[in-house]
């Protein structure tokens, strides 16, 4: 399991996370309540967070990525498994030692609708954690401290006694990743933090959080549906699938020479703006739904929508690690859990002089994709 919790090269790992699991009780009974099962929401995560790196975190709506998430910052308490920041285990901290620990590990909330309190103004909201941690500013230095915040996040200083409801959804979000730089973190768990925005106002707040990274040395867990976004801006990729990571990588080798089935067929659904590009491109439709997490499938979760599942893959759950047989292959040699794993071009390349037309070498598909809102699967092209 080594190769899937490594950071960037060279790079100091800030937050390492190793076999995370969190399991929700499911229980029968009124008076005597007894477990009778579990959703097993996030089932034996394991990836490292390099300082200044982002780690992309992608997968279809209830994969698990909002859990590891909140698990993250202790919104959630893990079932098992270790999360570990600078060398310390914080899974079993509380009180003061979690109160410091959270100084330094903030959160930016998917819905900027909600997620800000309406009775408070916006200078109330980012001043709050200044009340939790009164050392980071003194009283009389705070409303100077947030109208800096406004500043840096492209607000107007003077906006501070506004209220949430007087700005727009991608002012809102502002707001909340000023919030969350208030206390001046290492890392910043982003939980798709522009799915709720238009596409234009999408591009400002994700441009906003490459700038912040720059200036502040951040760190980011950037969890998101759209997978152009993630490639954009995240440093390497992990792809989670009913409770686990079952391919990680660098966005070049995510994205290029993906080599799980189920990466494919992600990728498979991303909306392409070139015409000559779509037409090439093989369309991956997945048969069947998602299993339910209360009772996934043995040995590899994916094997029921799998077009490659073999006897093997229902009797052996296969490890996240660089198959033998690839690992010479330069790009394609990364973590992948499949016991066939191999590269899967998914829009090939532009056939050469006498190569058979703009269809040569693929074979087009028309349809839905494999999850409805990653990557704009199940649009129509």
């Amino acid at each position: 399991m080594t190769s899937t919790a490594e950071a960037h090269a060279g790079t100091e790992t800030v937050l390492e996370v190793r076999d995370l699991v969190k399991h929700y009780p499911l229980t029968q009974g009124v008076v005597l309540r007894r477990q009778v099962g579990a959703v097993k929401a996030v089932d034996g995560v394991s990836f490292a967070l390099g300082a200044g790196e982002t780690l992309g975190i992608v997968g279809e709506s209830g994969c698990g990525k909002s859990t590891v998430a909140r698990m993250l910052v202790h919104l959630e308490e893990p079932t098992g498994g270790r999360i570990t920041f600078k060398g310390e285990d914080i899974t079993q901290l509380s009180g003061r030692a979690m109160k410091a620990v959270r100084r330094n590990i903030q959160m930016v909330f998917q819905d900027p609708y909600t997620s800000l309190n309406p009775r408070m103004t916006v200078g109330d909201i980012i001043g709050e954690p200044f009340e939790i941690h009164p050392e980071v500013a003194p009283k009389g230095s705070r409303r100077r401290k947030v109208q800096d915040l406004l500043d840096v996040v492209g607000l107007n200083p003077e906006y501070i006694n506004r209220y949430p409801h007087q700005f727009s959804g991608g002012q809102r979000q502002r707001i909340g990743i000023a919030r969350g730089l208030a206390l001046q973190p290492e890392v910043i768990v982003a939980d798709e933090p522009v799915s709720a925005l238009d596409v234009s106002v999408q591009a400002q707040v994700i441009n906003l959080m490459e700038r912040l990274q720059g200036e502040f040395g951040l760190s980011y867990v950037f969890i998101a549906h759209d997978l152009s976004i993630v490639r954009h801006i995240s440093d390497r990729v992990a792809v989670m699938y009913l409770g686990k990571i079952v391919e990680t990588g660098t966005d070049t080798e995510i994205y290029d020479h993906p080599t799980h089935p189920y990466t494919q067929a992600l990728l498979s659904a991303v909306p392409l703006p070139d015409p000559a590009a779509r037409e090439r491109r093989e369309r991956i439709l997945l048969q069947g739904d998602v299993p339910s997490p209360a009772n996934p499938p043995s040995g590899c979760h994916f094997r029921t929508r799998c077009w490659k599942a073999q006897d093997i893959c229902a009797r052996e759950e296969p490890p996240l690690a660089v198959p033998a047989w690839l690992s010479d292959a330069g790009p394609t040699a990364h973590p992948s859990a499949c016991h066939f794993a191999e590269e899967k071009r998914i829009v090939p390349p532009p056939p050469g002089p006498g190569g058979g037309g703009p269809g040569a070498g693929s074979r087009p598909r028309t349809g839905g994709g494999p999850g409805a809102g990653a990557g704009g699967s199940g649009q129509p092209e």
